[in-house]
């Protein structure tokens, strides 16, 4: 049921419980029985988003990589995950963004954690605070991700490489390394 969700709030994330239901091919009571709200659909997409980029970033983290490839390799294993979880982005701009800012604490902080590495090893720029530096990076994966989900892995990784400050030279063949 979570998966169907996912597609569906993915296509229109305005979409109701009813529509998610039909696309499972159960009745709304179904839906609300294993979520009483639409909430609380939202809370259990984003802890199982949640947990999935976290295990990525863990793995990433323990490599002890340089930060600017350790941030391309998050891209290239993130992408699967970041387009099957881009509805998020827009449901966080919206009513349910204090309840999804608050399940992304832990993927924020490791994120912010990796983008500070860089700084402190002048990999990274300086110009912005890492968690805000982190946040745009991340975001523009997510932006591709919503906007071209076949293609965008490469442009995700040499756009939120170039939005960390990385040169456009070194990006490039970061983003060819990947798979």
């Amino acid at each position: 049921m979570l998966d169907v969700a996912l597609e569906v709030l993915g296509d229109n994330p305005d979409a109701g419980m009813g529509d998610i239901a039909s696309a499972a091919g159960v009745v709304r009571r179904t839906v609300y029985g294993h979520f009483p709200s639409r909430l609380d659909l939202i809370r259990t997409l984003t802890e199982r988003a949640v947990t999935e980029m976290t295990a990525v970033l863990t793995e990433i983290d323990a490599a002890n990589a340089e930060a600017d490839a350790a941030w391309a390799e998050f891209v290239a294993r993130i992408w699967p995950v970041a387009h099957r979880y881009r509805v998020l982005l827009a449901l966080r701009r919206g009513e349910y963004g204090e309840a999804i800012h608050g399940l992304l604490g832990p993927v924020d902080q490791l994120l912010a954690d990796l983008v500070k590495r860089g700084q402190d090893r002048e990999v990274f720029a300086q110009h912005l605070p890492a968690g805000t530096l982190s946040q745009l990076a991340y975001g523009i994966v997510f932006a591709i991700a919503d906007s071209d989900p076949t293609n965008g892995a490469r442009a995700a990784t040499i756009a939120s490489l170039l939005t960390l400050g990385v040169p456009q030279t070194r990006a490039t063949a970061l983003a060819a390394e990947q798979p």
